[in-house]
């Protein structure tokens, strides 16, 4: 088997294919459902705001098992734990493919939020594989970027076959909801089969009254914010759950820093190669995670408005269509920019092109060529970052802490998306009341969502400008670990 580098725990292509093939099942998962919506809506006799609880539930559970799934993948092996991962998605995936009511559907799809630990723990298992070559850190890059261009090319799969295949299926839901099941369980012997184990790190142990405290934390802050969403400004008690959950990161600084083996390393995280990639995994969980509902519903808002596009579903596809492929340009630019310049060159550049997309939306909105060319900038920019940033944390933490380390920027990112959809939400609902003989948000509403969007990039961008110069650069280890077994591709 060709390999990227010709020593023994290189990465191998064969080892990339496989995790390509589970990505582009994990894209499916994102996309496949979106045109079901109101199919799903009618099957479960539930009303369109309903809905939002399912994707509240699956956002509330993946920031919850992540960090912890991360460490446990750095102590037993990453194959392992993602093994387990896949199992627990494609249990829930045919659990839907069963659930004819509300709370078992709910359920069913929370618990396949699993799936979200996927891309971290293939990013931590990657940078294993070629740490020892002394390329590692670029290798992984590369590696994270064609498993963007899988998650994508998934996604725009999925979203293309779901509502075709409830056609060809005379409309029936469970056969539809089979589908993912399916792909979900080829890809768990994809694993099994085809993707080799990375080396666990023996004598650890799992801090779990550390992750109990910050599964508090985590707890309190996105069900408030869920909450918020789905209240509004003036439920006061959300704020409680808020801030209490924000207290709790106090204990918990306070008992991690006298581990020996903490469930987060804070001494880790506050180096300046750290901290500023998890605060721009969540920055950018801003726009990433909340702003595509507020732009599929401005470019459906019609023109009698004053703004808006008035798009068609089919047009509305064609614009995330656009904004699917700019992100697989991202991803595979990263890596380039990344060698002709530095990765933190490369990060910055992204981080502003997001900023910039957002940013033109102000004075340029009301002309279909002017949405896309803008949603085309932000997805180069987001393309980038989806993987450049799992795959920076794990250059930039200890060897025995790469699975934790990309497991918390999907851990903040999801807390930067579930922040924003709540105040979206919040800020587009109060722009109905102005809204002339409409249920469309006013469009100072719009404009509050892409000045968020695009103050947060910016933000992101200047943060990593304290990262070190020569960060996630490539550093040669010795191999004093066991070689590779002869079931292994080799080259």
């Amino acid at each position: 088997m060709t390999t990227l580098r010709g020593k023994a725990g290189a990465i191998t292509f064969g080892l990339i294919g496989y995790l390509f093939l589970v990505e582009i099942v994990s894209g499916i998962l994102q996309g496949y459902y979106v045109p079901l919506i109101s199919d799903l809506v009618k099957y479960l006799h539930i009303k369109d705001a309903d809905f939002n609880w399912f994707e509240a539930a699956q956002l509330l559970l993946s920031a919850l098992v992540v960090p912890v799934l991360a460490k446990l993948g750095d102590m037993f092996g990453h194959k392992r734990i993602l093994l387990i991962s896949t199992v627990l998605t494609a249990l829930a995936s045919w659990g839907l493919v069963f659930a004819d009511n509300f709370a078992l559907f709910l359920i069913a799809w929370a618990l396949q939020g699993f799936y979200v630990v996927w891309l971290p723990l293939e990013v931590a298992l990657i940078f294993d594989r070629g740490r020892r070559t002394g390329r590692g850190a670029s290798q992984t890059r590369r590696a994270a970027g064609f498993l963007v261009v899988a998650l994508e090319a998934g996604a725009i799969v999925g979203a293309l076959l779901g509502g075709r295949v409830f056609g060809w299926l005379g409309q029936n839901v469970p056969l539809t909801l089979a589908v993912p099941a399916i792909a979900v369980t080829l890809a768990f012997f994809v694993i099994l089969f085809g993707v080799p184990e990375s080396t666990p790190m023996r004598g650890r142990s799992l801090d779990i009254v550390g992750f109990s405290i910050l599964t508090i934390g985590l707890l309190l802050i996105t069900s408030g914010l869920t909450f918020l969403r789905l209240n509004g400004l003036g439920a006061w008690w959300v704020y409680i759950l808020i801030v209490a959950g924000l207290l709790v990161f106090i204990p918990f600084g306070i008992y991690e820093l006298k581990q020996k083996d903490p469930a987060i390393d804070l001494r880790v995280l506050r180096q300046p190669n750290m901290w500023p990639v998890q605060l721009t995994a969540g920055l950018i969980g801003i726009s990433l995670l909340g702003a595509q509902a507020p732009l599929s519903a401005y470019a459906g808002t019609a023109r009698s408005n004053g703004y808006g596009l008035g798009l068609d579903s089919g047009d509305r596809s064609t614009l995330i269509g656009v904004y699917l492929i700019s992100m697989i340009a991202g991803a595979l630019l990263f890596p380039l920019i990344s060698k002709w310049r530095s990765p933190r060159v490369a990060l910055i550049i992204a981080a502003f092109f997001v900023a910039i997309g957002f940013l033109l939306f102000l004075p340029f909105h009301l002309e279909t060529w002017q949405v896309f060319m803008n949603m085309f900038i932000v997805g180069l920019g987001s393309g980038a970052l989806v993987g450049a940033l799992p795959a920076a944390a794990a250059a930039a933490a200890p060897k025995e802490q790469t699975g934790i380390a990309t497991g918390l920027t999907n851990t903040t990112k999801t807390i930067g998306g579930s922040f924003a959809s709540a105040i979206f939400g919040i800020v587009l609902a109060m722009g109905v009341v102005t809204a002339t003989a409409s249920t469309a948000s006013s469009l100072s509403g719009y404009l509050t969502v892409w000045i968020i969007c695009g103050a947060g990039a910016l933000a992101a961008a200047v943060l990593l400008f304290f990262v070190p110069k020569l960060a996630f650069a490539d550093v040669v280890e010795p191999e004093t670990e066991a070689p590779v077994s002869s079931s292994e591709p080799q080259a």
